[in-house]
């Protein structure tokens, strides 16, 4: 019983250590969907939005750093800083990344 513990850990370490980059940010993708334009909105904040599969949005979305305007119709999967603004509307992350 005591291998097996010892033996998942390790394999979860090496798992998150092949996923991480050499500055220790973690590749792991926070959210997979498809960037569209934001539009108008009631909560105000980000300039286009992550939707799933069904067509609803699930994350607002901003970059400092990124073209997010390139990525528009495209699905991807994205990485960055998740916040919740607490204005009525969803999560906003601030993209670092996108595949």
């Amino acid at each position: 019983m005591k291998k097996s513990a010892i033996i998942f850990v390790s394999i979860c370490f090496i798992v998150i250590t092949i996923s991480c980059k050499k500055d220790g940010q973690c590749r792991t993708p926070i959210a997979k969907g498809t960037i569209q334009e934001q539009g108008y909105t009631t909560y105000m904040y980000g300039t286009h939005v992550l939707k799933d599969n069904k067509g609803q949005t699930t994350y607002a979305l901003k970059s400092e750093t990124i073209n997010l305007d390139n990525y528009i119709g495209k699905y991807v999967e994205i990485q960055g800083k998740k916040t919740n603004p607490g204005l009525g509307g969803p999560d906003l992350i601030d993209v670092t990344e996108v595949r």
